[in-house]
């Protein structure tokens, strides 16, 4: 490049003087950059500056702030800095690279259509080797942030380059291959995350290229792993991340994988279990990514779960299951670097074991576990057979006299703890577990202990053992314990507390965790003696509690034992007489108190409310209700606001009528509630404040329904506010179910409620009844829990059932309407952003209830579809069909927006299994008396597909809406059946079916 002008020279003396030591000289030669910057042309010259070969290189690195250009000069930077991507410095390269890679996300393809050319011209020439480098960090930049505009546009013309490199080992080092699939992997990860809107496009996008790729990632894959290449660790990790997106639909690349395992073990065996080979134990690439042999492990530990968790794939690998076992549980030895660190600190021990540090440890338990979940009986045999085999290896080992022996015993410990509730299941069931482990357990104990002290800590209960002992008895005793029926004698629970309350006191922060999980266990195994132990332990725990206030976990941990204690016989009066007077003088107090001790006190005062009995919620009343309303209406810190919320909503549960008569004098309370209320409801406050304030309003509807009912125009309009401030869903939700309790609070006058919120306004809508059937019909979907969701429907159903005129004049959201065939682009989205269909409110709340009786009935009868269809994709697998499946990278989909969620989804599970106590989310509202409502309609079937009367229940509340609508408005009836899908029809024709 040539040398440089005039103002090229006095940029850089600008920027040498922005270095010098004198102060003077340096603020002034900033505050000249930054008036430069003002001017046109200054992000030219600073880009020449930068590119420019003949400046000392430590100058290219000054930072600046960029400059304003004009687009004129945007030309001139992008061409310079296109032809300096071949720079001999590689920091030069990367930066440059960062800059094209930014200024492409904007203007690629329309303003920059020479970019991806260049880029390719770049990586085929082989005769510049910086030139090739340079490309491909432009290009894994840019495919890291690019999105489903681009990547449609970028795969065709970028994916044959890339082949190039990765099949050409003699003409590309495999530093470069891996950069090569790394790309690669950006670009199929985005398709894949496209596949489940634009399934058919990224079809068409990837059918070309698969079969070339899969051959290649075949050959990479079937070479041998080396412990002294860490570059072939590189390309192999890359291609592994690349098939966890594609091996779903790829059963053919799992010969080369299975061949990678089994050969990779033997050199993870020799170079980290064993430390026989010298290899560093953690390396890093040029793009700070790790590489080792335990990433390379873990990387292949996660496509085996995935593999095995696909329904199709675990048919095809069923052979091998066994082998497979085997080979986790021998990865899953404690390598020589875990036994020296874990030697060295006990404490460290429990953090790698406890925080699930990622290791082949972890990742192998959870490829056991998917074993297990998808094969049931089988998995199980083989888990058992290979922790079998390990252990009788293990003793041939110790016989030959080798120091290693023990390593794979443990491992057979480790792999059968990992699968602890299975395989208590499988004992039930007739499998011989406690045998194998009492013959492994009587091995162990055989040994000496100081010498194998990591082994004795799988098998050991005991406590006055060495350091790691201690930590694996305090698991045992935490499985144990709740198993002990309360047996224990004093002496016993005495000894076992004086060292569990030893432990604590020398415990870090990562060992505290399971110290007090034990103590939790211990004292719940008390009985009638925990009035003994009650004052010697609170006092301990409390302190703990107050000395790690700041850290929620170990605070969290803390309040978990003194609710086993407040639980435990006779010891809430005591307990609550210990705590109260601290408590109260810091919400008194309150604006003084360290960081995070009053919203740790108000979750403290939550706890000890809970089921408490009346005297109790009266003794908290009189010491701090009045600080919790002040908080409330003073505050501005989330945390306590959020627990101050929470702690209301417990002392209304608790108190009900009587809370109303405690405060002294007539109406004084219920006004500091509904003062509380009105500040949490403020639409001027952030919406994380009011996240909780649905549960409290919640409660004021169940125990305060007539005191209340004054104030309902005034709380409606307060929560209209409130939603249409908010931006976060879930208080949205929180708000509709408050709505939905009242519409049930006004059966059978369903009529007037409708007419209150016609007579109240909302902004931008005719009325407050608009603008909530507006937002409630967009967030069912999204409602969690399965009392908010009994109650959002049922509500639904009875506002339907109204035929309120009003109802039709109300039109909401329907259905997506797609404008154009093909992907909708970043810049498409602009010019036509999403459009929906509007339908009238009734249509779709005769749509949401047939949604929800489509979901009942699915649970009831099961997937048999889902099975018949998976059956059908097997045995075209079994056929020997290896073509390219047609829904390929299909099983990354993602969900729509319209549909409901994952979360909505499960706590409808929790709806239909109405006799399962602990089916609701919030121990609050299993005294409400919706929850007598039965919202499943169980439909049992006879041999002709007719439903059986016998069986139906008289209270199934959807069934009787529909049957009762169609018996009452036939026209109506079938006006909203009109624009139902076939599965929603199907479900509703099923209740009406005689």
């Amino acid at each position: 490049m040539a040398a440089a002008d005039g103002d090229q020279r006095w940029l850089v003396e600008c920027l040498t003087a922005t270095l010098d030591t004198a102060r003077d000289i340096r603020d002034f030669a900033e505050e000249s950059l930054r008036q430069a910057s003002l001017l046109p042309g200054y992000g030219a010259a600073l880009t020449k500056v930068t590119t420019n070969k003949e400046i000392p290189f430590g100058l290219h690195e000054e930072n600046f702030v960029p400059p304003v250009v004009s687009a004129s000069e945007k030309v001139v930077i992008r061409q310079l800095l296109l032809i300096s991507l071949d720079d001999s410095h590689g920091k030069i390269r990367t930066a440059i690279g960062m800059a094209v890679a930014a200024i492409g996300q904007q203007d690629w393809p329309e303003d920059w259509p020479e970019l991806l050319p260049y880029l390719l011209k770049l990586i085929g020439d082989q005769s510049n080797g910086c030139g090739v480098r340079g490309a491909l960090r432009c290009l894994a930049l840019l495919s890291d942030d690019l999105d489903d505009t681009c990547i449609p546009k970028l795969v065709p013309e970028l994916f044959p380059s890339l082949y190039s490199i990765i099949s050409s080992p003699h003409m590309y080092e495999n530093s470069l291959r891996a950069k090569a699939l790394a790309i690669v992997h950006s670009c199929i990860s985005m398709l894949g995350s496209m596949s489940g809107v634009y399934k058919r496009e990224t079809v068409s996008l990837m059918s070309s290229m698969l079969d070339p790729l899969m051959e290649q990632f075949s050959l990479i894959l079937n070479s041998p792993v080396q412990s002294q290449n860490p570059d072939d660790w590189s390309m192999q990790m890359e291609v592994l991340k690349c098939l966890l997106q594609l091996v779903q639909n790829f059963p053919a690349v799992l010969a080369p994988l299975w061949h990678t395992f089994v050969s990779s073990f033997k050199v993870y065996e020799s170079s980290m279990i064993q430390a026989s080979e010298d290899v560093d134990s953690v390396g890093y690439d040029s793009d700070g990514n790790e590489r080792s042999l335990e990433s390379f492990g873990i990387q292949l530990f996660e496509l085996w779960t995935s593999i095995v968790g696909n329904s199709r794939l675990a048919k095809v690998i069923v052979g091998n299951i066994k082998e497979l076992t085997y080979y986790t549980i021998a990865y899953q030895q404690i390598t020589e670097e875990q036994l020296q660190n874990w030697s060295r600190d006990a404490n460290q021990y429990v953090a790698d074991e406890d925080d699930v540090t990622y290791s082949c440890r972890v990742s192998g338990s959870l490829l056991l576990e998917e074993i297990v979940t998808a094969y049931d009986e089988y998995g199980i045999d083989s888990v058992l057979e290979a922790s079998k085999m390990h252990f009788y290896e293990s003793r041939e080992l110790k016989k030959a006299g080798s120091a290693d022996w023990w390593r794979l015993h443990e491992a057979s410990f480790f792999a059968l703890g990992s699968l602890s509730e299975q395989l208590c299941e499988a004992q039930d069931s007739g499998y011989n577990v406690r045998d194998l482990l009492e013959q492994m357990v009587t091995d162990t104990m055989g040994t000496e202990l100081h010498q194998y002290p990591f082994l004795h800590a799988r098998a050991f209960s005991i406590l006055s053992k060495p350091p790691p002992v201690k930590v694996g008895a305090c698991r045992a005793l935490a499985q144990l314990l709740p198993e002990s029926n309360q047996s224990l004698s004093v002496s016993n629970i005495t000894g076992i507390l004086s060292s569990l309350v030893d432990l604590l006191g020398k415990a870090s922060d990562e060992t505290l965790h399971l110290v007090l999980e034990t103590l939790q266990s211990a004292i719940k195994s008390c009985g009638e003696q925990s009035t003994i132990i009650e004052p010697v332990i609170s006092p301990i725990i409390l302190d703990v509690w107050a000395q790690h206030i700041a850290d929620p976990f170990i605070s969290i941990d803390a309040v978990e034992v003194l609710e086993a204690i407040k639980n435990a016989p006779g010891c809430l009066e005591p307990l609550v007489s210990r705590i109260l007077p601290t408590i109260g003088s810091i919400l008194g107090k309150s604006k003084i108190q360290q960081n995070g001790l009053v919203a740790g006190s108000l979750d403290l005062l939550t706890m000890i409310l809970k089921n408490a009995p009346i005297a109790v919620v009266k003794a908290v009343f009189d010491t701090c209700f009045t600080s919790i309303i002040q908080i409330v209406l003073e505050s501005d810190d989330h945390g306590e606001m959020q627990n101050a919320t929470e702690c209301l909503a417990v002392f209304i549960s608790g108190g009900r009528q009587e809370l109303l008569l405690w405060g002294g004098g007539q109406g004084h309370t219920l006004k500091m509630l509904l003062d509380a209320a009105s500040r949490l409801l403020d639409p001027g406050l952030e919406s994380s404040v009011s996240l909780f304030v649905g549960s409290y309003i919640l409660q004021l509807i169940i125990h305060l329904p007539s005191h209340l009912s004054p104030h309902f125009p005034e709380l409606i309009a307060a929560i209209v506010r409130r939603m249409q401030s908010s931006s976060i869903t879930g208080l949205k939700c929180s708000l509709v179910v408050i709505i939905a309790r009242l519409v049930h609070l006004s059966a059978p006058n369903v009529d007037q409620f409708i007419n209150l919120l016609l007579a109240i306004p909302a902004q931008g809508y005719n009325n407050s009844f608009a603008y909530i059937m507006s937002e409630w019909s967009q967030l069912q979907g999204e409602i969690q829990g399965a009392y908010q969701i009994k109650v959002t429907t049922t509500a639904l159903a009875l506002l339907i059932s109204t035929r309120h005129p009003e109802l039709s004049n109300i039109e909401v959201q329907g259905h997506i309407i797609k404008t154009s065939a093909g992907i909708t682009t970043r810049s498409k989205a602009r010019v036509a952003p999403d459009q929906w269909t509007k339908i009238p409110l009734p249509a779709k709340i005769f749509s949401l209830l047939a949604d929800t009786l489509a979901e009942i009935q699915e649970q009831v009868v099961g997937d048999e579809d889902d099975d018949c269809e998976e059956d059908s994709d097997w045995e075209e697998i079994q056929n020997g069909d290896t073509s390219i499946p047609h829904d390929m990278i299909y099983s990354a989909s993602v969900p729509s927006n319209a549909n409901p969620s994952v979360e909505h989804l499960n706590a409808m599970a929790k709806v239909f299994d109405e006799d399962d106590d602990e089916s609701y989310d919030d121990d609050l509202a299993k005294t409400d008396t919706l929850n007598e409502v039965c919202l499943r309609c169980k439909v049992h079937l006879n041999k002709d597909n007719t439903v059986n009367q016998a069986n139906v229940k008289p209270l199934d509340f959807l069934t009787n809406t529909f049957v009762k609508l169609w018996e009452s408005d036939r026209p109506l009836f079938e006006y909203l059946c009109q624009d139902l899908t076939d599965s929603q029809r199907n479900a509703v024709e099923k209740v009406l079916r005689k």
